[in-house]
């Protein structure tokens, strides 16, 4: 149960509100205790079980005084009206107290929406955010179906679990005393038996309630929405630090989850009006049958004490609902834990890649990149083993090797999407961990094998993460990427949507998107990692085009399968089985006639 009092931490921002729904909910079990036990007394002089007093006694601020100034005052009432006269008076002011109670019954659930439905939505802000911030690392390890789950399915059920435990905490236990209470005092022998009736009542009602389940529909359907937010936010979680668009992302979710926060809290409103509701209609037909079946107890032979029936069976009605809502509750809760407990654990989560609170700022790159004995492991075994390499400003250094040797994990190092594990890497002469973090990033731009695209326009692609992003600019970035001519074909131009993942684009288009998106952001370090190893010639020769054009004046790290693509780098990293193996030209490598010679003659054969 501790994680689920923690999870109360965030209820903190919407004590007003649940202030206000306590309130109201003790006003509306005043009202409708109110409305049963206050006509004890009336429906005893109608049926003639006590006398009526024939003066007023004296009053003072006692509950003896008050209740016999009650009893004189109805009696006179009685005698000057009739008993029939009397009953439709009493039906009147039944069902004026059933509104009150039933319309502070629907302003607590009114109030309680906001607090539910708040506290959801912070702790889905809170989880996405931490999403965001949790390095690669983290996503490696864990199923994106089961990050997704924990952010809808079992943040869904921990709303209805502190709905369950707010209404235990401060409705139904208050009810259910003061009821059984009345009704042990009213006839003790009857409420053993009702006791007995009560998980057999509380059952049926709960089949009936089942209908109300329809109005939550809408709900989950606005909730796909987020989920489509989510899984690209997993996906393309790369790009998205890469191109420090971490509060860029994080505000879009913000806003879409806001939106369904309104939502929710109309539909939690409009559903919660429904039990008042038709519990009110029902006190007006048992206030017509009261009504009727007074009259036949005034049929003579009739030795039913109707008084005390009736009202021994409207109190028990209400009954009822909170009892069954307390076993909804206990179950509600014993389920929620475990979500709670899902949740927390992605939250407490450590950052791993964490920002030193006198970090650094850097916006720009002024001589060299340079690894100093680096070493890296995901598992047991290291994948990058005593790295040392140094890359000044200007030049073009490609990583060639077999796959699996380092070359990715090598080029992850300098953005941190991981830290390295002993060594050190710096940037002009400052160790990365001692920058800012969105600074560091600032510096690059990344153009990957597996293109990251979002379902959005094309203007917003190419724009993602950066603000104030004139159309002028963009289309510039496109013509340098060779974008601009298939984009001006489409059927809005760079307005056009182009589908998750950009599925509704070639792959050669896809990809000078994705290097248009890196020529707006002008970064003095460029990332290729395998840029045009998954296009077709044609394609390739664009694209190889447009990296060309994007790399003009900047320093870049470019890793490559196809060797033909590096050959006018001014260094060439062979790396195998984490370590660099051969370094230099591409003449150069090919007369020493080792690893990279084997694989240039093995792509030339092929």
């Amino acid at each position: 149960m501790k994680s689920f009092f923690k999870i109360l931490r965030f209820a903190g921002p919407y004590k007003a509100y649940a202030a206000l729904n306590v309130l109201f909910n003790i006003l509306a079990v005043i009202f409708s205790l109110a409305s049963f036990t206050l006509f004890i007394p009336v429906l005893q002089m109608l049926f003639h079980q006590i006398d009526i007093p024939l003066s007023a006694p004296p009053l003072v601020f006692t509950i003896d005084s008050v209740r016999d100034n009650f009893y004189y005052f109805t009696g006179q009432f009685l005698q000057k009206y009739g008993n029939e006269r009397m009953l439709v008076y009493i039906g009147i002011l039944i069902i004026i107290l059933y509104f009150l109670k039933n319309l502070f019954r629907y302003l607590a659930m009114y109030f309680l929406a906001v607090v539910r439905n708040g506290v959801v939505k912070d702790l889905r802000n809170s989880l996405y955010r931490k999403i965001l911030i949790l390095p690669l690392s983290y996503f490696n390890e864990k199923r994106k179906g089961d990050i997704i789950a924990r952010m809808t399915t079992d943040v869904q059920e921990v709303e209805w679990s502190i709905m369950s435990s707010l209404e235990m905490a401060f409705r139904d236990p208050i009810t259910m005393l003061v009821y059984l209470v009345f009704l042990f005092i009213t006839s003790p022998s009857l409420t053993i038996f009702v006791l007995v009736l009560l998980p057999v009542s509380g059952f049926i009602i709960g089949r009936i309630g089942k209908s109300l389940k329809r109005t939550s529909d809408k709900g989950q359907k606005k909730m796909g929405f987020l989920l489509s937010i989510i899984e690209e936010t997993i996906s393309g979680l790369r790009i998205i630090k890469a191109f420090n668009a971490i509060d860029f992302a994080d505000r879009r979710f913000r806003n879409t989850n806001h939106e369904y926060n309104r939502l929710m809290v109309r539909l939690y409103r409009k559903r919660d009006l429904a039990s008042p509701l038709s519990e009110f209609l029902s006190a007006c037909v048992v206030t017509i049958v009261l009504w009727y079946g007074g009259k036949l107890v005034f049929t003579p032979g009739n030795f039913l004490d109707a008084a005390t029936f009736l009202v021994y069976l409207g109190v028990f009605s209400q009954l009822m609902p909170p009892a069954k809502a307390i076993t909804q509750a206990f179950y509600n809760i014993k389920k929620g834990v475990a979500s709670v407990e899902r949740i927390e654990q992605v939250l407490a989560e450590p950052e791993v890649i964490e920002e030193r609170k006198d970090a650094v700022i850097k916006k720009d790159f002024r001589s060299s990149i340079e690894y100093k004995n680096v070493r890296f492991s995901y598992a047991k075994e290291p994948v990058l083993k005593n790295i040392d390499l140094t890359i000044n400003k200007g030049r073009t250094i490609a990583l060639v090797g077999p796959s699996g040797g380092g070359k990715s994990t090598l080029v992850d190092l300098l953005p941190r999407f991981y830290d390295c594990l002993q060594g050190e890497i710096c940037i002009d002469g400052i160790n990365i961990r001692d920058l800012v973090i969105s600074d560091l990033r600032g510096l690059m731009g990344i153009v990957s094998q597996e293109t990251i695209l979002f379902n959005d326009t094309v203007f917003n692609n190419i724009a993602f993460g950066m603000e104030n992003i004139s159309e002028e600019e963009v289309t510039a970035a496109a013509k340098v990427a060779n974008a601009h001519e298939f984009i001006e074909r489409m059927s809005l131009g760079y307005k056009t949507n182009i589908g998750d993942r950009g599925t509704k684009l070639s792959g050669g288009q896809r990809q000078r998107l994705s290097i248009a998106r890196a020529v707006l952001k002008n970064p003095p370090i460029l990332i290729l990692d395998e840029a045009t190893s998954a296009l077709d010639t044609e394609s390739e020769r664009l694209v190889q085009q447009a990296l060309e054009n994007l790399m003009r004046n900047r320093t870049s790290i470019v890793i490559a399968h196809r060797l033909s693509t590096i050959q006018f780098a001014d260094e060439i990293i062979v790396i195998q089985n984490g370590t660099l193996m051969e370094r230099g030209t591409h003449n150069d490598l090919l007369e020493r006639n080792g690893i990279y010679r084997k694989l240039y003659e093995l792509q030339s054969f092929v």
